[in-house]
């Protein structure tokens, strides 16, 4: 048994371990440092295949930049887990029906893949991996390419248009009335009129 082989298996252990306490933590905040670690494990395990570029992805654009979103956000919201379990045991027979099926199609597909797996592809030395996934990204699979990013540009437009809701409870300033403001407008000029001196032995005689 090779090094690699031993790190592969210990690399599995973590991120099956992590994954699982993912969903079986109770705090939503020990949650996603978790998935974060299976995140992180994940690309090691891809690194070790010679995926470099989607190794390097899968930590820059989830690991860098969604699940410190996601953590943020489960910081900052009042999340009561009370409220959350509530409605656990009434869904838990169809999420278990849910799981067994897919448990059993990927179990399937492993046991075609590894059954009918011919010896490794020969790669050369400099060939590189990132530039043959470009290479058919914008040319084989450039539609797919196209509508994923369509849907990526829907999904933020509606969530822009979701938090741009008109809220009552909420002061909102006007740039372009500030702009325009006089200061006659803010401010008024009140003719007072002033009172005698009084002097101390006027007060005294009072």
């Amino acid at each position: 048994m090779t090094f690699t082989t031993v790190l592969f298996y210990i690399l599995a252990t973590v991120l099956v371990v992590a994954a699982f306490r993912v969903i079986t933590a109770k705090s939503p905040v020990t949650a996603v440092l978790f998935l974060i670690l299976a995140f992180a494990n994940a690309s090691m395990i891809w690194m070790l295949l010679g995926a470099e570029f989607l190794a390097l992805l899968l930590v820059l654009v989830y690991v860098g930049a969604v699940m410190v979103l996601f953590l943020f956000v489960v910081m900052m919201l009042d999340v009561k887990m009370e409220v959350l379990r509530a409605g656990a045991r009434t869904y838990l027979p169809l999420g278990l029906l849910i799981g067994l099926v897919m448990v059993v199609e990927m179990a399937f597909v492993l046991n075609q893949t590894w059954g009918n797996a011919g010896p490794a592809v020969q790669m050369a030395d400099d060939f590189n991996n990132t530039r043959a996934l470009g290479e058919l990204m914008y040319t084989e699979y450039v539609y797919a390419v196209e509508i994923g990013a369509v849907l990526l540009l829907v999904g933020m437009v509606a969530a822009i248009s979701l938090t741009l809701r008109r809220r009552k409870d909420v002061r909102y300033n006007n740039p372009g009335a500030a702009v325009r403001v006089r200061a006659k407008d803010r401010m008024r000029l009140v003719s007072i009129p002033s009172e005698p001196r009084v002097d101390s032995k006027t007060e005294e005689k009072q």
